[in-house]
């Protein structure tokens, strides 16, 4: 086995806005990637304009910097639980990880959840304390209680005795000790050097390359990305491709990629410990491995979460279809759906019975909720039912649903009213610890509970919670769910609304829809004070007579309607009810739009 001491290979892993993007721009400014005058937009790596406006990491992407003759692959994972299936493949590929940590806010929930994965790979942590600049920052708090949870996670000695870097990523400079003065950079990238093993590799062994994550071109096909273990992989080689789940068989690399600082180099060969993405290999999949046909080289098995949520996207039939999208027909939607089924490993994309939809089964109502927002601004326009759960059944024949790990980290006086709405949702509180001023509690909750609980989390906690899950396990069902109480408000015809009509309607409930929107029988436009579905009349104006009241006009004030984002859409809707999404608008809808046909329905039930 021979170092190769030119190659560094780090992993970033850090909650939600902790500033990991941000602190990779500032790497690739101080390793001198960009020309002195070169436009550069913020957040590099948010590449995709929905990273960009969420402010999150949705797909894993890799770079590489050049500093001191010495390559560092930096491998940027997402932090978001419904994307969790990245972290764990990418992590495969790392020798260490810079663990980033808010200098204010110490590690949240979802470092707990990638940093356990880094710890059980062996992966050499560094921690970096970012927002130091904050004016209630506390470094020092901050990384005591990062010890606290490495030890929490069953870190070993070596692990535990870990380098730190303090950093203010937005201003760009790095620090051995917190208040040293230095305002650039190297200190981090000098600390990747020393504290991050070099690969450990064979170049003579035969070929092993293990595919992690899947990259589509639409001139190459399927790019498959991963590390090489060990020997020389060289283009126009002929390998054996080893599937998780089928025969062996013969192929060969049309081309080999290395990466070099924020894009890829086509190499004749590469080495073993580099990252490398290979192209020729038709149906390349996560955790096939290629290797050498004489010596073939086997692997650990990589295993990709399986989906727990799935919806039905459907061809829209709103009367109002085709006014805003420029893509509406079911035959487009299809392939669109299935030109994302060859790009897209983590969903499961099947198409169902002739004429009633394709189901796409992801790992979350964001994950989801990404493929569509994704859609509408490419112009389809499309409906979509309530997600529903995936299922499964034991051996026994018992039926199984999938079971999620959440976290609450909530100020003390609202930790009641947290573990009174997680209750209502199916969660069993199974730990509790306590602060000053937090606390921290852990639940065992069914998937289907999670849905629109951040919403009542943050409602009842006046928006200070943090609500964290990720899938656990398969676990027996859990019984009837309640849903929604409040019935809905349902137009009664199509046109405009009118200020006249919503005021009255509004002391019955909330609106959804403001004086002039675009309203259709069977399309929701408010919420009911009480239970049960009410049909209402929002066109109604005003009669106008030719004799004046006694009692001048009121002026009509209209409290501004409630606005769902396409999350908040998805969770709100019963199992009657539809999402119709187009590029302009979201709409909510009941499945069948006249009155008289739900009525018949409910009759025949």
């Amino acid at each position: 086995m021979t170092k190769q001491e030119n190659i560094r290979n780090v992993a970033i892993i850090a909650h939600v806005d902790h500033g990991k993007t941000t602190l990779v721009d500032r790497l690739l400014y101080a390793a001198n990637v960009f020309r002195a005058n070169q436009q550069v937009q913020d957040r590099v790596l948010d590449s995709n304009d929905q990273e960009r406006e969420r402010g999150i990491t949705i797909l894993s992407k890799n770079i590489s910097i050049n500093y001191k003759d010495t390559k560092i692959n930096v491998i940027d994972t997402p932090g978001h639980a419904d994307f969790g299936g990245e972290v764990e493949r990418v992590l495969n590929m790392a020798d260490g990880a810079l663990l980033i940590v808010d200098a204010y806010e110490g590690p949240k929930p979802q470092t707990r959840f990638v940093l356990s994965h880094a710890l059980s790979a062996g992966l050499r942590i560094v921690v970096v304390v970012n927002k130091i600049d904050r004016p209630n920052a506390d470094p020092e708090a901050a990384v005591d209680k990062v010890f606290d949870l490495m030890v929490e996670l069953g870190a070993d000695d070596e692990q535990l005795d870990f380098p730190i870097v303090y950093a203010s990523a937005v201003n760009g400079y790095a620090r051995y000790e917190y208040d040293d003065g230095n305002m650039d950079m190297i200190p981090l990238l000098d600390t990747v050097l020393e504290q991050i093993p070099a690969p450990e590799v064979d170049l003579d062994a035969p070929v092993a390359l293990q595919i992690c994550t899947v990259d589509y071109s639409s001139y190459e096909g399927r790019i498959g990305v991963g590390r090489l273990h060990s020997g020389v992989l060289h283009e126009k080689e002929q390998v054996l491709v080893m599937k998780a789940d089928g025969e062996p068989y013969n192929g060969v690399i049309r081309k080999v990629h290395t990466f070099e600082n924020l894009g890829k180099l086509e190499v004749t060969e590469a080495y073993a410990g580099d990252i490398v993405a290979v192209i020729g290999i038709e149906d390349a999949d996560i955790g096939d491995i290629i290797t050498d046909r004489e010596n073939p080289v086997d692997m650990p098995p990589i295993t990709i979460e399986e989906p727990t949520m799935a919806v039905v996207f459907e061809a829209s039939t709103s009367p109002l279809v085709g006014r805003e999208g420029e893509i509406v027909g079911a035959r487009q939607l299809k392939e669109r759906l299935m030109k994302e089924k060859e790009s897209n490993i983590s969903m499961r994309i099947t198409p169902q019975e002739e004429g009633t939809g394709i189901e796409v089964a992801g790992r979350g109502v964001l994950h989801l909720s990404v493929l569509m927002e994704t859609m509408r601004r490419e112009g389809f326009e499309f409906q979509v039912g309530r997600p529903q759960v995936v299922y499964k059944r034991d051996e026994a024949g018992n039926l199984l649903e999938p079971i999620e790990e959440a976290t609450v980290d909530v100020p003390n006086e609202y930790s009641g009213k947290a573990i009174e709405v997680m209750g209502t949702a199916g969660g069993i509180m199974e730990d509790m610890a306590s602060d000053e001023t937090m606390t921290h509690l852990t639940f065992r909750i069914p998937s289907r509970g999670t849905m629109g609980l951040k919403t009542r989390i943050l409602n009842v906690t006046h928006g200070e919670a943090i609500l964290f899950h990720h899938f656990k396990e398969y676990g027996p069902y859990s019984g009837e769910m309640a849903g929604r109480k409040n019935g809905s408000m349902i137009a009664m015809s199509t046109g405009k609304a009118v200020a006249y009509a919503l005021d009255t309607l509004q002391e019955r409930g909330r609106m959804f829809v403001s004086p002039g929107d675009e309203c259709y029988e069977g399309m929701l436009v408010g919420e009911s004070a009480k239970e049960g579905d009410m049909v209402v009349n929002v066109e109604k104006a005003k009669q106008l007579g030719n004799q004046r009241s006694s009692t001048a006009d009121k002026a009509i004030q209209l409290t501004p309607p409630i606005t769902f984002t396409l999350e908040e859409a998805l969770e709100y809707i019963q199992d009657d009810e539809l999402v119709e999404v187009t590029p302009k608008s979201i709409r909510m809808r009941k499945r069948m739009l006249s009155a008289i046909d739900r009525k018949k329905a409910a009759k025949g039930k």
